[in-house]
């Protein structure tokens, strides 16, 4: 059973930084896309950054420049960098594994087969 676990969210200041992490169990993600998504409240899941198996970002335009996704493989580990946090990021942050192996940047949901719990980010202005 694969499971995806979040964390390092919380409670910040506008202009703060997070570091997110998403560490999974029940399948090896080297080969496999990994997404970060977030989900305001009221409002629908959205695309945050991709990273694809050979080590390709992806990033939504509304956090181009100030988040950086990245992976350790041998942690089979996903992590997201939140720099320049703005109150508007406010939201709960999910990781995900894609459906299938290898290929390229997946900006779609529904190309995801495995979701973590989530881990709430809130930025205070």
């Amino acid at each position: 059973q694969v499971q995806l676990e979040e964390s390092g969210g919380g409670l910040v200041q506008a202009g703060g930084s997070l570091r997110l992490s998403c560490v999974a169990s029940g399948r090896t993600i080297s080969s496999y896309s990994m997404g970060w998504f977030r989900q305001a409240l009221g409002k629908e899941r959205e695309f945050v950054s991709t990273i694809t198996w050979s080590g390709g970002t992806d990033y939504a335009d509304s956090v181009k420049g100030r988040f950086t996704i990245s992976r350790d493989n041998a942690k089979n580990t996903v992590y997201l960098q939140l720099n320049s946090l703005k109150p508007e990021d406010t939201a709960v942050y999910y990781c995900a594994t894609s459906r299938t192996s290898y290929g390229g940047s997946r900006r779609i949901p529904a190309e995801y087969a495995y979701w973590g719990q989530g881990t709430q980010v809130t930025v205070s202005s």
